[in-house]
């Protein structure tokens, strides 16, 4: 008797799932970071992006050099732009798609039920890659701007400004943001992607023709052309009025396609 006592509170121990503590949100960040790189398209992914960002850069050193023209650490860190810009929201998209892509929304969400934590976790890695994107962009351009000073014997010019560094990273982290999402809103990588590419090629040639065409759609446009709303960020020249119409033309295209589509994450049946 004093055996089958004793051996109940122990079983019984072991079997208290009641003090099973949450899982603690900077290890659902640690998790969604890893994932990343986890899988062979997102670690290719990744090595992408930092091998096209330097890429770039290197073509844009060669070019001044033998044309003799003259460049700025700012001229450096803008050529990035359509680089990172390119593959960073493939990136957002693929943070959140690759749950039901890859059938694994069924296990991270048994794992962790609380569907908003695990979605918050995935966009703070969304905006960590876009910040450690920047530095990189950042730490290239330094590279680039120091071998132009060395080779072509001109002075080496910093010209980027505090303000001009947040613009950067603040437009980079809107195109994660956007291809995110995307990523939400439809839960397919490639129609998210497909959608990504009509919305930053297709979509601002289109109002761009509207604009020339119609009268009244001039005065529109900028107001409903997200893209074109994010031009000044480069430079770091947003006016009033043009914080105004990035706010609109932002509501339209991030944070309603955000909201609704994290309302579906949500609400999504997992198979």
């Amino acid at each position: 008797m004093s055996i089958s006592s004793g051996a109940t509170p122990a079983l019984g121990h072991s079997l208290d799932i009641s003090s099973t503590q949450p899982t603690p949100f900077l290890r659902l960040v640690r998790t969604e970071l890893r994932k990343t790189w986890d899988t062979r398209a997102g670690f290719w992914l990744l090595l992408s992006t930092a091998i096209l960002t330097g890429l770039v850069m290197v073509i844009q050193l060669w070019v001044v050099l033998v044309q003799d023209l003259e460049v700025s650490y700012n001229d450096f860190l803008t050529s990035t732009n359509f680089s990172i810009a390119l593959l960073l929201p493939v990136i957002g998209i693929l943070l959140l798609t690759s749950e039901w892509s890859q059938r694994t929304a069924m296990v991270t969400f048994s794992l962790e039920p609380r569907r908003p934590l695990v979605i918050a976790a995935k966009l703070v890695v969304g905006i960590a890659l876009a910040v450690a994107a920047v530095v990189i962009a950042l730490v290239l351009a330094t590279v680039c701007n120091l071998l132009y000073g060395a080779m072509s014997g001109s002075e080496v010019e910093w010209d980027l400004s505090v303000l001009q560094t947040l613009s950067f990273v603040l437009l980079q982290v809107i195109g994660m943001l956007t291809g995110f999402a995307f990523a939400a809103l439809l839960l397919s990588s490639p129609a998210a992607i497909v959608l990504y590419m009509v919305y930053s090629f297709v979509l601002p040639s289109i109002f761009g023709i509207g604009a020339a065409l119609i009268g009244w759609f001039e005065d529109l446009q900028p107001w409903i052309d997200f893209n074109d709303a994010q031009t000044p960020l480069i430079d770091a020249t947003m006016t009033g009025e043009d914080w105004a119409q990035f706010a609109v033309s932002g509501f339209i295209w991030l944070v309603i396609p955000l909201a609704i589509g994290l309302w579906r994450v949500l609400r999504a049946e997992v198979k």
